[in-house]
């Protein structure tokens, strides 16, 4: 499968961003995605997860409230609505796909095989 990101930008603190990750080559019917995060000199976090079947989702604690994760099926494309943006917030978004996650490592990054190129999104204060 393919991943395409995008979305990214300058916001102001307290803005809103809408990040896509449309994907190609799959129908993602049983796979689990996730958006994660890198900012400059720190490890990739991650943000959100999402089963795509079944739609359950899962935050880190730091965007849990502000952000949300969804996907279109028909679209084939996944979203990550991020509102209430804060500077922390700052990194290259990434998103990540595959079919045979755990679900209690959803937030491990190793547990993606299929990686979109990243977005940049910068919050300014």
């Amino acid at each position: 499968v393919q991943l395409q990101a995008s979305g990214g930008g300058l916001v102001q603190a307290g803005g809103s961003l809408r990040l896509s990750c449309a994907a190609s080559g799959r129908t993602l019917s049983r796979y689990v995605m996730g958006w994660f995060r890198q900012a400059p000199g720190k490890e990739r976090e991650f943000v959100a997860g999402i089963t795509w079947s079944a739609g359950i989702t899962y935050y880190v604690d730091s965007v849990k409230g502000r952000f949300t994760i969804s996907r279109d099926d028909a679209k084939n494309t996944m979203y990550l609505q991020m509102n209430s943006l804060k500077p922390e917030d700052t990194a290259v978004y990434y998103c990540a796909a595959d079919r045979t996650v755990i679900l209690s490592e959803i937030g491990n990054d190793r547990s993606y095989d299929w990686w979109g190129q990243g977005t940049q999104v910068t919050v300014s204060s």
